[in-house]
């Protein structure tokens, strides 16, 4: 085994210790890689990184156009891994761009029109794994990470109720939220077809667990980011009354002020608001 792969194994094992999640280790892993690649490039190694190292990495990756919340995960691999070899200071004051919030605008979600063309376009069809995939996503607010990490057994449906439970959510958060009746319904329609013991709630077509560019590409053709239906979920419940400490549980957000943003007033709403004045 070459020196190189030993220390991205140690840098694993490194972030298993710490409770990280799956998705969180495989990222690190790769950003690290890609950071190893550039260092040889440049002359330099991982066994003997240097501060200037890690600053000349960060304007590279702006120099290739990274923005601040593309550079951010890679940074985060990089404060990771000096925390691992006991170097922090490597990683301490180094420049790079901050991100800059609008959180005045409530994030861009599905209007009534747009929910009825996606559903009406869905059950025109008739794939049924796709009218469930898009029910769930938009009765539950589930991440698309969480729904496609979903077991059978992580489902429970009633006559008159039902439950998913996410049991690794972002931040390793772990939430009960509950399926309205139309969503079981059309997750019902869907299991009745499947014939398999496998444990995952969504296959692809290949007989394997759904992956999540399987479900973007659902509802690409229709010119929809699957994330939007997460967003159309919060403000739904937040124009109807629902308390932001109720919606944040609900949508597995540890910070109640990303959950305010769907009190915020949409792009839409903003445009309807100035053309009635000025219209």
């Amino acid at each position: 085994m070459k020196k190189s792969d030993a220390e991205l194994d140690g840098f694993k094992a490194y972030l298993l210790e710490k409770g990280k999640r799956e998705k969180t280790i495989e990222d690190h892993v790769r950003h690290i890689t890609n950071f190893r690649r550039w260092l040889q490039s440049e002359g330099g190694d991982l066994a003997n990184l240097t501060r200037y190292d890690v600053q000349q990495y960060i304007k590279h990756l702006q120099n290739k156009g990274n923005k601040a919340t593309t550079l951010n995960p890679k940074f985060s691999a990089i404060v990771a891994y000096a925390r691992y070899i006991g170097q922090s200071h490597l990683v301490e004051n180094i420049q790079r761009p901050e991100i800059r919030h609008t959180r005045h605008i409530s994030p861009k979600s599905l209007s009534r029109v747009d929910r009825n063309r996606l559903f009406r376009e869905l059950e025109r069809s008739g794939n049924l794994r796709s009218i469930a995939v898009a029910y769930t996503l938009l009765y539950t607010g589930l991440r698309v990470s969480e729904l496609v990490a979903l077991n059978r057994d992580d489902v429970h449906m009633g006559e008159r109720s039902g439950q998913v439970i996410v049991r690794d959510g972002k931040g390793g958060i772990a939430r009960t939220v509950p399926l309205p009746s139309e969503a079981r319904y059309h997750l019902r329609r869907y299991l009745e077809t499947r014939e398999d013991d496998d444990p995952a709630l969504f296959l692809s077509n290949f007989k394997q667990r759904i992956s999540i560019r399987a479900v973007q590409r659902i509802f690409e053709k229709l010119d929809i980011h699957p994330h939007m239906l997460r967003h159309t979920y919060g403000r739904e419940l937040v124009s109807s009354g629902v308390d932001i400490a109720t919606v944040a549980e609900l949508m597995g957000h540890s910070d109640v002020n990303v959950t305010r943003r769907y009190a915020a007033p949409s792009m839409k709403d903003l445009e309807q608001a100035v053309e009635k004045v000025f219209g």
